[in-house]
């Protein structure tokens, strides 16, 4: 292909995703990008100058605005200021950083933790420093893209199993010569989906075929388990994953990554990954933040018992009123629509009642498989709930759902 055909070629992506954004826009139909201008509360906020009930966030233990947090953020910026002096492996390590890591690593117990400026880059990055040619890497078919990107990234042998099938999962890795290394990689709680990935039987498999094991909690820390710590503690499986990874950035109401696992793995990790080496340390704020915010869950172990039952009064309450939420038993509920453009609309007569939800569609879900996906925190009261269900529901027999 010559440059201008390569050009054209460029253009054309660039002009047809412009394009599908246009005309959602002028159909009033985009909903993405929407800035959030105020918290009003643990549930709300003020959306294009309406107040909503927020049902998209991250903040699954409704951490976000917490007193505690906030004043560790602002103490840490009288003390470091508002950056660091570069990147960790040089001048960018600050107190705050190492307190971070030691805080993390109790959590997760764990001998070590390192972080990194995001979730994406640590998964990117950690799962190409550790694998090259001649190794395998086990994927589940649903994994987050940063895992999809760091696979291939790495060189390795990429290959998928089928969705939480571990059958599928064996029989990949009987695939993998004796003498090759093996990962397998999966998340905790699917992000798209919210099921859980079937741990016992994937420690079990992993453990047959002498595989490291990297489950990726982003969406699990302080979801699962009775003090939030994550899919171990959920199943009573205390020490059965090698590569322990989660973010700063969801129920931590910060931003990074990390990693926690034993010493030696920790130190390959800071003196080999190219995100950690090559990356601005994070803010002092934030790790502070992240720091208290470990710290508050388990002070209040509350918010993880009201997050369980405000979860099981959203998904029932959907289920029953007849819409299919696929196998979510956690905070991410799917509400399934089908075409793109039912979810499309599904929103907007949501967000006209201050139901903020999103729709996620093709690419990011398979055709025929968008959905809203609506989330709970513990942050919600019953009547909240009630009212989105209501507000949902409404929608749904509206335009046809249920």
């Amino acid at each position: 292909m010559d440059y201008i055909k390569a050009s054209d070629a460029i253009l054309q992506r660039i002009q047809a995703m412009n394009k599908r954004a246009e005309d959602l826009q002028k159909a009033g139909l985009y909903f993405y990008n929407q800035p959030v201008t105020e918290l009003r509360g643990g549930a709300r906020v003020l959306v294009n100058g309406r107040e909503m009930g927020m049902f998209a966030s991250y903040s699954y233990l409704g951490l976000i605005g917490h007193p505690k947090i906030n004043a560790a953020a602002k103490a840490a910026i009288d003390r470091y200021s508002t950056g660091t002096h570069g990147v960790r492996t040089l001048a960018g390590t600050l107190a705050i950083h190492r307190e971070l890591e030691e805080t993390i690593a109790a959590f997760k117990h764990a001998e070590a933790a390192i972080t990194f400026s995001s979730g994406y880059a640590t998964n990117l990055s950690v799962i190409a420093s550790l694998l090259g040619r001649g190794d395998y890497v086990i994927s589940d078919k649903l994994n987050h893209a940063s895992i999809v990107d760091g696979c291939l990234m790495s060189g390795a042998k990429f290959l998928r199993f089928r969705h939480n099938d571990m059958e599928s999962l064996e029989a990949r890795l009987e695939q993998v010569p004796d003498d090759a290394a093996r990962l397998v990689v999966a998340d905790a709680v699917f992000s798209m989906d919210g099921d859980i990935i079937d741990f016992p039987r994937m420690v079990e498999i992993c453990r047959k075929h002498h595989a490291w094991l990297m489950i990726d909690e982003a969406h699990s820390v302080g979801v699962l388990g009775q003090t939030g710590r994550g899919i171990e503690e959920h199943f009573g499986m205390m020490d059965a994953i090698d590569i322990k990874m989660g973010t700063l950035s969801k129920t931590i109401p910060s931003v990074g990554g990390y990693i926690a696992g034993r010493k030696d793995l920790i130190n390959y990790l800071r003196h080999s990954t190219r995100a950690y080496i090559f990356s601005a340390a994070l803010p002092p704020a934030q790790a502070a933040a992240a720091k208290a915010a470990f710290e508050v869950i388990l002070e209040e172990p509350w918010r993880v018992e009201k997050l369980r039952a405000n979860s099981h009064q959203f998904i029932q309450g959907l289920k029953q009123q007849g819409f299919d939420t696929l196998y979510t038993e956690t905070a991410i509920v799917p509400v399934l629509c089908g075409e793109d453009e039912v979810a499309y609309r599904m929103t907007r007569e949501a967000q006209l009642r201050d139901v903020f939800v999103l729709p996620v569609v093709s690419p990011a879900v398979p055709p025929g498989l968008s959905r809203l996906r609506a989330t709970v925190t513990a942050a919600h009261e019953p009547e909240e709930i009630q009212h989105a269900l209501d507000v949902i529901g409404e929608a749904g027999r509206k335009i046809g759902v249920i």
